[in-house]
């Protein structure tokens, strides 16, 4: 089956009709100086975007010893970063599994396998309190019998047998990753099995003897985002160099991929064109190769699940003499679809205040779930003639965060279903829908939350618009202006913020004396694509306004002032960021800025960049720098300006954004005096952290950078 995928892989926009007269004006518009040309003149910290070069690393040692020094000689740091290693390492959190066949797998980090394992168990013995497991493989065996520093990318298990299996692995927690084939009753990965090296891409089952592959295959094949352009069918025992092409997207496209559906009696193959983020193509392959497409909207999200086809509208549609409205969830028949019958249900249609959070199909129903200013509800669809039933699901919480998900669509109506707030610590059900479900497992508190709170608050930003914002304190808070506060955001790339449990922001924070807020802000999706198409390109000052609003809200609430309000935010948060000190730099009295986009003006130039310009434009076409360089805080600090008091936190081994945006504006911000801090992790990808150990070490830092800066002397 094909689930509707939220990956962040974030993408660059293209419009295709465009492309040939793109070629032809290639000559002239070489000729005219680009806005990315810099040299180092222009931009004297273009050195630092040199990843692994010697003279950059010296220059992030130097910085990182500097916090390293200040920081590591407290005891409250040692011990806050030990409290939070005990708590990501800790055995009461939950181990969330994924079937296939007779057994539940789970991943596992723990203070004893640091890398972690994989591992299965039963249901009846999942449903115990202590489960017993069986392992299947050690990460920290492999990495050690290898010497390699392995981070788990995933497992696919193939159908129906559940024998074989594709693994991911990456080095240090990158985006690209290697791909092996495994052998469940062996344990052993399979000599001479399918194998992909190391790059950005994948492998998907066919059947036993055939996947698809999409990779890098040499000059040429990846797309100029660094993703692959050329999707192949591999059969067992042939050359991969004689694989069969099965797609070939433009070097201007962001990713090309195939897959198999291998829902029982439903068992189709499918290539996906992705153009630009929210602009896909999605083909049928027939089986000698024929491709045709589901002609529907590039921005719509696409399903096919068994019989139906799914769709999310992110923009109104007219098809069959109806209009369907943005943010809408069609249903049809796939066949009949495909034949030309353009007759849909309406299975959701969005509300000022609602939007749709997700859908998961089971055997016979659809889960919807919907938020409603920022707190979920939750129903079942039902097939109900030719149209649908729908009623709430049985034994939904009525509070906290919820998601579900199948247990087996294509064998059950069985289903996982999570709950989680700020200061309720996250519970998994398992039921089946008609029924009430069971609590299987409850995550034990991770902090004293006793005396919080949780508020939900409205912001009037400078257009007007009302953004939701959640604030966690103490009971009755005195509201004098002195509370130290952090706030954090994201606001991009249609991505909400919903309560859930922190067990790091309570142990570090809100138990401590702090208040946390969490702001809503546009270019996310909390009230569906409007939300993010508000804040899109040049309307993308919108998100900060509406950060800026949140933040005067407190203010003027008298919640807490400049001097004990902070901000943190990371990747496209971290943008946000460091636009708030660029802009708004008497709001803030710190900031933590975390693997961020920083230089606007060259992002589209340094890795994953490229395929981000559907969000935020490109600095190279005709115009767009004017409205980018509004939004771009490497171009935007002045050495005469008063800022926060910053830290920048970023990995070497980040393969999406660039730490370079990091280095560059801390080696600015410090050469001009400013107050600011460094620290990049050698290892961990985007997330910035490998393994636990080096994520409870990135977060004792931001905490303690916060609590010296925000928190009144004692």
């Amino acid at each position: 089956m094909i689930y509707r995928e939220l990956v962040f892989l974030w993408v660059f926009f293209v419009a295709v009709p465009m492309f040939a007269q793109d070629k032809v004006e290639e000559s002239s518009a070489t000729v005219a100086r680009k806005i990315s040309d810099v040299t180092a003149d222009e931009d004297p910290y273009l050195w630092l975007e040199d990843v692994s070069g010697a003279k950059a690393l010296d220059w992030v040692r130097e910085r990182n010893k500097a916090t390293q020094d200040h920081f590591e000689s407290s005891t409250e740091f040692k011990g806050l970063r030990d409290d939070l290693l005990r708590i990501l390492d800790s055995d009461e959190r939950i181990p969330f599994v994924s079937k296939s066949g007779n057994y539940y797998y789970n991943f596992w980090r723990d203070k004893d396998h640091e890398r972690g394992i994989w591992r299965r168990t039963s249901l009846e013995e999942y449903r115990q309190d202590d489960p017993k497991w069986e392992l299947v493989l050690d990460l920290d065996e492999l990495a050690s019998q290898e010497s390699e520093n392995w981070v788990w990318g995933g497992a696919s298990i193939l159908k129906p047998d559940h024998d074989l299996v594709l693994i991911d692995l990456s080095r240090g927690g990158a985006d690209a990753s290697v791909t092996r084939e495994f052998d469940l009753k062996t344990r052993k990965f399979v000599s001479g099995g399918f194998q992909r090296s190391e790059a950005k891409g994948g492998i998907s089952w066919i059947d036993r003897d055939s996947v698809f592959i999409f990779t890098d295959f040499g000059p040429g094949t990846m797309t100029s985002s660094g993703y692959p352009r050329i999707a192949k069918l591999w059969r067992r025992g042939t050359p991969l160099e004689n694989a069969e092409v099965v797609y070939e997207g433009l070097p201007e496209d962001m990713y090309i991929r195939a897959s198999h559906d291998d829902s029982p009696g439903f068992e189709r193959n499918f290539v996906q064109r992705t153009l630009a983020f929210y602009n896909d193509e999605m083909y049928l392959r027939s089986d000698d190769g024929k491709l045709t497409r589901i002609d529907v909207p590039n921005s719509a999200n696409k399903n096919v699940f068994r019989q139906y086809l799914l769709l999310e509208l992110r923009k109104p549609w007219e098809v069959g003499g109806k209009t369907y409205k943005a943010g809408s969830l069609l249903i049809a028949k796939f066949d009949d679809f495909m034949a030309g019958d353009r007759e849909f249900n309406v299975a959701f249609e969005p509300t000022d205040n609602t939007s749709l959070a997700s859908y998961a199909p089971t055997k016979d129903h659809i889960v919807l779930n919907v938020l409603e200013d920022v707190k979920n509800r939750v129903y079942v669809l039902t097939p109900d003639g030719n149209s649908w039933k729908r009623e709430p699901l049985k034994g939904t919480p009525s509070i906290g965060t919820v998601s579900v998900r199948p247990v087996d669509a294509d064998e059950s109506n069985a289903y996982w279903m999570t709950s989680s707030g700020y200061l309720t610590p996250t519970t998994l059900y398992y039921g089946e829908i008609g029924g009430d479900p069971d609590q299987l497992k409850q995550l034990t508190p991770m902090y004293n939350a006793e005396g919080l709170d949780v508020s939900q608050h409205f912001a009037t930003s400078k257009d007007g618009t009302r953004i939701p914002y959640f604030m966690v304190a103490k009971k009755g808070v005195e509201l004098n202006g002195d509370n130290p506060t952090l706030l954090y955001g994201y606001g991009g790339f249609e991505i909400s913020l919903t309560p859930e449990y922190q067990a790091g922001v309570g142990r570090a924070w809100t138990s401590q004396g702090g208040i946390y807020v969490v702001a809503n802000i546009r270019g996310g999706g909390e009230y569906g694509p409007r939300w993010h198409q508000a804040a899109l390109k040049r309307n993308r000052l919108r998100a900060y306004e509406d950060f800026a609003a949140v933040a005067e809200d407190l203010v003027k609430r008298k919640v807490t002032r400049k001097e004990r309000l902070g901000i943190q935010g990371g990747s496209n948060g971290g943008l946000l960021v460091g636009n708030m000190i660029a802009l708004y730099p008497d709001l803030f009295g710190a900031a933590v800025c975390q693997v961020p986009l920083l230089d606007m003006r060259r992002y589209h130039l340094l890795l994953a960049g490229a395929s981000w310009m559907a969000e935020y434009g490109d600095p190279d076409a005709p115009g767009e720098w004017e409205f980018i360089k509004s939004y771009s805080p490497y171009q935007n600090i002045q050495k005469s300006t008063r800022y926060p008091a910053m830290l920048f936190t970023t990995s070497t081994r980040d393969d999406r954004v660039h730490p370079g945006h990091a280095r560059k504006m801390m080696a600015l911000m410090y050469d001009q005096g400013h107050d600011v801090s460094y620290f990049e992790n050698i290892e961990g990808g985007h997330g910035g952290a490998a393994n636990n150990r080096q994520r409870a070490y990135m977060q004792a830092l931001a905490y303690s950078f916060l609590k010296e800066r925000l928190f009144p002397e004692r």
